[in-house]
């Protein structure tokens, strides 16, 4: 070559090397992270599917985490539509994680830990990819926190108000219907036999059932109409008492003829029948806002 060559930089593998410590500080970040939040939570999650797997009142806990990937997978592309972009605001929430997880683990309480979960998966998916992927991933989260089992004061404190609520209604219903019944608090008395409404009576199981399976008609019947969710949520309140009222109004009227049939199979059996029936009236109710006309847009002629 001639002196006067022009000089290229010449390019090795230095320059990729150079890379590769980022990369590997990056990855170890990510792997200590996840092994940190393994380490805390194996035993939280742990005893949640237990509970849902003993428990046949929090048996749909189990479906949650599967549906909500689902839900997540069919995203995707709104997901990869907008970039990721780091938002250390994330870390308030991930902040407020951490602190219910002290609180609930100090105070004896499995609430907390739980919820905080899933408050710590969304702080720190707005750290690193942003407010508006969260946004998008915000339904999934919902279906996980519906699996969680509400607070047992909390719980206790509605569960004997709604089973005399749900006393009071399906006796009226069942002397509507001519049986001969006598209402003494949760239980209700039938010639030859006593039936004794207990807390897997209360509607709150079907309520949670009712409102995950409303995010999910909102979803796939009525596309982004957020309102229209909204609604199905506030309706499955209603629609879980009333067919829990039906429920034991019906197992009061087969139970003057049948008591044998009405405290076994139709009592086990009946459970999937609130179910069945409240998720059709959302149906229902999903097919008939979905026929409304939308808002028009800004600018729209009509």
């Amino acid at each position: 070559m001639s002196a006067n060559a022009p000089c290229y930089p010449v390019r090795d593998q230095d320059d990729k090397v150079s890379k590769n410590p980022n990369d590997w500080g990056k990855w170890l970040g990510a792997a200590f992270l996840l092994t940190l939040i393994a380490a805390l939570y194996t035993s939280v999650l742990k005893d949640l599917a237990y509970l849902c797997w003993r428990d046949e009142q929090l048996s749909q806990g189990l479906l949650m985490p599967p549906l909500a990937l689902y839900v997540a997978w069919t995203r995707r592309d709104q997901l990869l539509a907008h970039p990721a972009t780091s938002d250390n605001r994330g870390l308030l929430v991930v902040a407020l994680a951490c602190l219910m997880f002290l609180t609930g683990k100090l105070g004896a309480e499995v609430f907390l830990p739980r919820m905080s979960f899933i408050v710590l998966i969304a702080g720190l998916i707005w750290t690193f990819w942003g407010r508006k992927r969260l946004r998008i991933l915000a339904l999934p989260l919902l279906l996980i926190a519906t699996s969680i089992p509400i607070p047992a004061l909390i719980y206790n404190s509605i569960s004997l108000p709604l089973k005399l609520l749900s006393s009071t209604a399906a006796t009226k219903i069942a002397q509507a219907a001519g049986t001969v019944i006598y209402q003494d608090g949760n239980v209700l008395e039938i010639p030859g036999m006593s039936l004794g409404v207990e807390d897997a009576c209360n509607g709150i199981a079907a309520l949670s059932s009712l409102i995950a399976s409303a995010l999910l008609l909102g979803v796939f019947l009525n596309g982004q109409r957020r309102w229209v969710r909204l609604l199905l949520v506030l309706l499955a309140i209603p629609i879980a008492l009333a067919v829990n009222v039906i429920r034991i109004a019906m197992t009061a009227i087969l139970a003057e003829s049948h008591p044998r049939i009405a405290s076994g199979f139709y009592h086990s059996f009946s459970g999937w029948l609130v179910y069945l029936f409240g998720l059709l009236a959302l149906f229902a109710a999903a097919s008939i806002f979905n026929r409304l006309p939308s808002r028009p847009a800004v600018g729209s002629l009509c």
